[in-house]
């Protein structure tokens, strides 16, 4: 057993006081920290190009300044031809969602049920949808919730003004920090720790960018197909559906039931929902064939059994966003995990660190 010794008593101390730090800093610029997070993400994109641009002639700040010049006209469209439209749909949706409209709603559909149906009572739908409703959503609250939704949409003018400048920055100096990172790594660990990071960022990079493909084409291919079928909320339905399916199994669950009830109220009968069912599904059936086995086999290289339960303890841990990060997370945990194994098994400095000494 090794000594206690005032060495490594101050070396414990000032790790666990590190520790603190970085938690308080975290929950006290949560937002800030959250901007790093995307603007890293947004690095390990836009880093293969980046590179392929340098390694083709250009000098990397040029190259860095092209890159995101570009993503920032982009962003600009997107803020003034994308965001109101979609403002604009989510503020019709919000004065639709109301007890009243929704009564009336569900009215209509009952009448339609009792001629198909005979079985089904008179009013059985609108008698009771209202109370579950109130007692499950709280509907009076939901106009609210959606308006919030577009305060979202301002903070996103904020945090552009921060994310491509920290983005450009993590882009240019990347290598500079990560250099720095390891200087305070112990020399016994270094070559562990720098092939950790390497293959970390890898994955994630490779990852983050299947993602993002596989959300724009399911987002367009949602937008393009409800547009199709007559559904007015398409765009604002297809962008929630492009971000949903980015959680396997459980966000085409989310398009398929929101695109059902937009059309119900759109239209306040199931005149919309095969058709906008059928769209989804061929949208789903792109993603399944075509662009899930590309991403999740080659990124996150995790067994689908195993995906689906890190996705529900995603879930159960932080909503929607647990969701969101599950598999990133789970793919640094195996990844550092691997790697700790392997170079106990071949690194001689491991082995030796673990051997007892001799009293």
């Amino acid at each position: 057993m090794k000594n206690i010794t005032l060495e490594r008593v101050i070396k414990s101390v000032l790790g666990l006081a590190g520790i603190i730090v970085v938690g308080y800093l975290l929950y006290r610029y949560g937002t800030l920290v959250g901007y790093a997070i995307i603007a890293m993400i947004f690095s390990y994109i836009l880093d293969p190009l980046v590179n392929r641009m340098q390694s083709a002639g250009m000098n990397r700040t040029f190259s860095i300044t092209l890159t995101m010049s570009s993503l920032v006209l982009i962003l600009v469209w997107i803020s003034t031809n994308v965001i109101p439209i979609v403002a604009n749909q989510m503020v019709e949706l919000a004065n639709q969602l109301n007890i009243q409209n929704i009564q009336n709603i569900t009215q209509k559909i009952d009448h339609q049920l009792s001629q198909k149906f005979t079985f089904i009572p008179e009013e059985f739908l609108s008698s009771n949808i209202a109370s579950v409703l109130q007692e499950l959503f709280d509907v009076g609250e939901i106009p609210s919730a959606l308006s919030n939704i577009i305060g979202i949409f301002t903070n996103i003018f904020y945090a552009a003004l921060i994310i491509p400048l920290a983005t450009f920055f993590f882009l240019k100096d990347g290598t500079k920090i990560r250099r720095d990172l390891l200087k305070v790594v112990p020399n016994k660990y270094f070559e562990t720790t720098l092939s950790l990071i390497d293959k970390i960022e890898s994955r994630l990079g490779l990852y983050f960018r299947g993602v993002m493909l596989q959300s724009l084409i399911i987002a367009f291919t949602s937008w393009v197909g409800l547009s199709i079928v007559g559904l007015n909320n398409s765009l604002s339905v297809g962008i929630v559906v492009g971000i949903a399916n980015t959680i396997p199994y459980f966000g085409p669950i989310i398009g398929y039931i929101l695109s059902i009830i937009v059309s119900i109220i759109e239209v306040g009968n199931f005149s919309l929902v095969l058709p906008c069912v059928l769209a989804i599904l061929a949208v789903q059936i792109l993603d399944n064939v075509v662009l899930q086995p590309m991403i999740f086999s080659r990124s996150a290289d995790i067994h689908p059994v195993a995906i689906l339960f890190i996705i529900m303890i995603g879930a159960e841990t932080a909503g929607i966003l647990g969701m969101l990060v599950a598999i990133p997370i789970a793919t640094i945990i195996k990844i550092t995990f691997n790697q700790i194994s392997w170079s106990f098994n071949n690194y001689y400095v491991f082995r030796v660190s673990q051997s007892p000494e001799a009293d």
